[in-house]
């Protein structure tokens, strides 16, 4: 019986070398009725936030349970008593030039992500490692004391809240204006959404960094 699974084996390897399956003729480009439909360049913020809505909402509120998940189990853990950071100049000024770099790269994203390649997830990838770099160079303290002094756990709650209600408006049926295709002001509400993400994802990571310095030190 080995030898006949073997044969079969190389017989359906042959049947895949030789007859591959054809491809599906489409009359109309994926990509180009997305790029219509949604009315930004990028078909795949068109995908994420208009034919995958459902999705990218589940993804935002998923996360946002994470970072509260996290809050709620190392609540009752002892902090650590010493947290330790880079204090030597070079690295200090490495690490602010790149948080530097890493802002002005998420701010680019979050705004022309509906534009070019990125959008608001990738913005909040970038805040955060913004964030992080100045966190591993500053004391947890300050970090803290900055925090809450620009109320981010406000922004961050309230950014998920406006995120859910364009997304069930949009859901309905009801969308601004396209405007001209390409324009920075166009896509209807793809870029609001894109800033929303952008905004939520920094400001969740923010608060991650904190959370797991105060409690595991500087990993």
């Amino acid at each position: 019986m080995k030898w006949i699974y073997i044969l079969a084996g190389i017989l359906l390897y042959i049947k895949i070398m030789i007859m591959p399956n054809p491809a599906p003729e489409f009359s109309l480009s994926i990509v180009d009725a997305v790029v219509q439909d949604s009315g930004v360049p990028n078909a795949v913020s068109g995908i994420i936030f208009r034919n995958r809505l459902y999705d990218t909402i589940y993804e935002v509120v998923v996360f946002t349970i994470a970072i509260m998940g996290a809050n709620f189990l190392l609540a009752n853990e002892k902090p650590s008593s010493i947290v330790y950071r880079f204090t030597d100049q070079p690295s200090i000024v490495l690490a602010r030039l790149g948080a530097t770099i890493a802002a002005l790269v998420g701010i680019e994203l979050a705004i022309r992500g509906h534009l070019s390649p990125g959008g608001g997830f990738a913005a909040g990838v970038a805040g955060g490692t913004a964030i992080g770099l100045i966190a591993i160079t500053s004391s947890t303290e300050w970090m803290q004391s900055i925090y809450q002094r620009w109320r981010a756990a406000t922004w961050e709650k309230l950014s998920v809240l406006v995120f859910i209600v364009l997304s069930v408006i949009t859901l309905a049926g009801l969308e601004l204006p396209h405007g001209e295709l390409g324009a920075l002001v166009s896509g209807g509400v793809v870029p609001l959404l894109n800033i929303l993400v952008a905004v939520k994802v920094a400001l969740g990571s923010w608060a991650a960094i904190l959370i797991f310095i105060r409690y595991r030190g500087l990993l």
